[in-house]
C-alpha cells in the first residue's frame, strides 16, 4: 500500500473518531439533531460523514445558496437601478407633470442618495413640481413578507417588508429600517430619543425611564404591528451607553418616498399634487438615473453581516430578470434552475426562501459542502468566498458574525441562527495546510445559543487543533 495514502487515511479516522466521541459525549446534543459533511477541498472526496444525507434546516446557511443563485444569474457586475421620471416638461422653474421615484430594488439606498436627488432636480432648475410626486415599487410584487415568517420578526430589521423601493439607515444597508437611539437622561426623567434617519413617518413613544445606575437595565423598542409607532418603554441606567435598535418600518415604500418628500422640501421644490405611490407610464421621460454598487460588492455586507433583506430581494430580483415577476414564487424557481446547472440536486431540498430565516427550509450537509467544492471554477467564486466571514477579524467587514470566535484558526464560514437550529459552513485550513470545506448543522437545539461553542470545537477538531 502506497505510505502517504496510509498515513491520510489513519489522520482522518483518527479525526472521525474525535468527531464522534465530542457528538456522544456533548451533554447539549442530547436529543438534538447534529449533521456534519466534511469534504476535500482539492478533489472532492468526503472525509467525514455524521447524517450528511439527512435534511437539515438550515438558517443563514440558506444565503449560501441564495448567493451563488444570485452570482450566477445576476452576474458580479449587476446593479440595481433607481430612476426618476416625469410624464411633464419642463417650463421655466416648474415641472408640468407628474415626477416619478421609480425603484428597482436597490438595498443599498440611503437618506443622502435622496437629498443628492433632490439637489440634481434643483440644479435642472426645478423649483415647482404642477402635479403628483409618485413613489411607484411596482418591479417587485405587493407581497412584502416570505410565507414563513413569525410575527414578531417583522417587527425588527432582520424580519423587515421586502420591496422594490426601500431605504437603508446606514452602510449596514439593513433595508427597510429606522435606527432608534435611546440615550439616558436624568434619574427619574425619560431618556432622550432619536431615529435615523431623521423622519416624521414614524411615531414614538417613549413611555421610559432612566434609573439609578444599581438598578437592572430592562429597555425594549418595538414596533406595534400594522403601524409606525414604535414603543420605548423600560428603565435605563443613568450611567449606561447609548442604546440603539434596528426596528423595521410598516410600508417601506411609503416611507422611501417620505423621505424623497423632505430632501424636495429641503431644496426648495414644492409641488401642487399629492405624494401618494402610484406606477410610472410606459412614455414617462427619465430625469435622473442612480445604479447600485456591483453585486460583487453588495456580496460582503450581505454575506458578512447576514443581511435577510438582500436574500429576499436577490429571490425576486432572480424572478424579475429571468422571468419578468419579481416574486418569491418565480424567483425561488429561477434559484432553483440556478442551483441545477450549479450541479446541485434540487429534489433533495426545500426552499422556501432566500435567506434562511424560514423554519421549513431543508438542505442536508453533503448538498452544501458539495456546492461549495462544484463552484471553485466558476468565475465569481473568488468574490463569493471573499464576502464569507472571516474567524477572528474584529473589522466587521472581514469578520463578520464571525469577529469573535475561532481566534487563531483559519476558517471562512457562513453561520446560521433561528430558533434551535445554529449551523456554519465554509472553508477552512488544516494544521497540514490542507483546504477543506465543511458544514455543521445543529437542529432541535433547546438554546441556539448553545449551538456556536460546539461548532467551534468540531472545528478545531477537523482542523487538527485539539
Amino acid at each position: 500500500m502506497d505510505d502517504s495514502k496510509e498515513m491520510v487515511h489513519s489522520k482522518n479516522e483518527t479525526m472521525a473518531e474525535q468527531l464522534d466521541a465530542f457528538i456522544a459525549a456533548e451533554p447539549v446534543l442530547d436529543g438534538a439533531l447534529v449533521g456534519v459533511s466534511v469534504r476535500s477541498a482539492s478533489t472532492g472526496e468526503i472525509l467525514y460523514d455524521h447524517f450528511g444525507d439527512t435534511r437539515f434546516h438550515p438558517a443563514s446557511n440558506m444565503k449560501l445558496l441564495t448567493g451563488a443563485a444570485a452570482l450566477s444569474t445576476l452576474g458580479k457586475d449587476y446593479t440595481f437601478r433607481t430612476e426618476i421620471k416625469t410624464d411633464g416638461d419642463i417650463d421655466k422653474d416648474t415641472l408640468k407633470g407628474n415626477l416619478y421615484l421609480i425603484g428597482k430594488g436597490d438595498p443599498t439606498l440611503l437618506p443622502s442618495d435622496f437629498s443628492d436627488f433632490a439637489a440634481k432636480l434643483r440644479h435642472m432648475g426645478i423649483k415647482q413640481v404642477d402635479g403628483d410626486v409618485v413613489g411607484d415599487d411596482t418591479w417587485f410584487d405587493n407581497v412584502p413578507l416570505s410565507p414563513d415568517l413569525i410575527w414578531s420578526d417583522e417587527n425588527f430589521y432582520y424580519g423587515a417588508q421586502i420591496s422594490a423601493l426601500t431605504l437603508s439607515p446606514d452602510t449596514d444597508y439593513d433595508a427597510g429600517s429606522v435606527v432608534v437611539r435611546v440615550r439616558p437622561g436624568k434619574i427619574g426623567d425619560k431618556p432622550s430619543i432619536s431615529v435615523a434617519p431623521e423622519t416624521e413617518y414614524v411615531d414614538i413613544k417613549n413611555r421610559a425611564e432612566t434609573v439609578d445606575s444599581d438598578v437592572k437595565e430592562d429597555l425594549t423598542v418595538e414596533r406595534q404591528h400594522g403601524t409606525n409607532d414604535i414603543i420605548v418603554e423600560g428603565t435605563i441606567a443613568v450611567d449606561a451607553t447609548d442604546y440603539a435598535e434596528w426596528i423595521a418600518v410598516w410600508d417601506p415604500s411609503r416611507f422611501a418616498l417620505a423621505v424623497f418628500q423632505k430632501a424636495l422640501s429641503e431644496q426648495g421644490i414644492a409641488w401642487t399634487g399629492d405624494v401618494t405611490m402610484g406606477e410610472s407610464p410606459d412614455q414617462a421621460d427619465t430625469l435622473l438615473t442612480h445604479d447600485s454598487m456591483s453585486l460583487a460588492e453588495l456580496m460582503v455586507p450581505f454575506m458578512k453581516l447576514s443581511n435577510n433583506t438582500h436574500a429576499e430581494i436577490f429571490v425576486k430580483e432572480m424572478g424579475k430578470v429571468k422571468r419578468n415577476e419579481g416574486s418569491w414564487e418565480d424567483g425561488l424557481k429561477v434559484m432553483e434552475e440556478a442551483l441545477a446547472d450549479l450541479d446541485m440536486d434540487t429534489d433533495k431540498l426545500l426552499i422556501r426562501d432566500g435567506s434562511g430565516i424560514s423554519h421549513v427550509n431543508m438542505i442536508p450537509p453533503h448538498t452544501i459542502t458539495k456546492l461549495l467544492y462544484d463552484i471553485q471554477g466558476e468565475d465569481w467564486f473568488e468574490v463569493f468566498a471573499d464576502s464569507f466571514p472571516v474567524a477572528g477579524e474584529k473589522d466587521r467587514m472581514v469578520g463578520g458574525t464571525l469577529s469573535d470566535r475561532m481566534d487563531g484558526l483559519a476558517v471562512k464560514a457562513k453561520t446560521g441562527t433561528i430558533f434551535g437550529v445554529s449551523t456554519l459552513s465554509g472553508f477552512l485550513e488544516t494544521t497540514g495546510d490542507e483546504t477543506l470545506i465543511f458544514s455543521i448543522m445543529l437542529n432541535n437545539l433547546l438554546d441556539e445559543e448553545d449551538g456556536p461553542a460546539i461548532e467551534d470545537e468540531l472545528v478545531k477538531i477537523i482542523s487538527g487543533k485539539t
